[in-house]
């Protein structure tokens, strides 16, 4: 009895661990939300290409002007120093590869992706959306 008990709770124990763990997304779109009156909101859509993630960002009510933007340690309503910096947008358009990071790296911890008004007012953030596994 002691015997069967053994084996079965050992079977169990390698399906348990046998199984894969969940992938991360191939594709992930964050809601970037308009900050500080700014009129500005869009998305930025993340995907996955080999060892890198693309991200493109596209704002509605952006300036024609260039607008730095970055991915930042920490949430929208914390951010911390910059983690990734991002090709400024222009025209509300944005496209950058990040070298040598993954989708699931950025779900690993808390990361917000934001918009700065401009290169000579960068401490005023117009937009901004926290990546989170919940913006698959």
């Amino acid at each position: 009895m002691k015997r069967t008990l053994l084996l079965a709770s050992l079977s169990l124990l390698c399906v348990a661990f046998g199984q894969p763990a969940a992938a991360a997304p191939s594709t992930l779109t964050v809601q970037l939300q308009q900050q500080n009156g700014s009129g500005e909101s869009g998305t930025a859509t993340l995907t996955q290409t080999g060892s890198d993630v693309q991200v493109v960002i596209a704002l509605n009510g952006a300036p024609a002007t260039a607008q730095p933007a970055h991915i930042h340690f920490g949430v929208c309503s914390d951010l911390g120093g910059v983690a990734y910096p991002l090709m400024p947008i222009a025209d509300g358009k944005s496209t950058t590869t990040v070298k040598g990071v993954t989708i699931a790296q950025l779900l690993s911890r808390p990361y917000g992706i934001n918009v700065h008004e401009s290169a000579d007012n960068i401490q005023k953030y117009v937009a901004c959306g926290d990546v989170t596994a919940s913006s698959m």
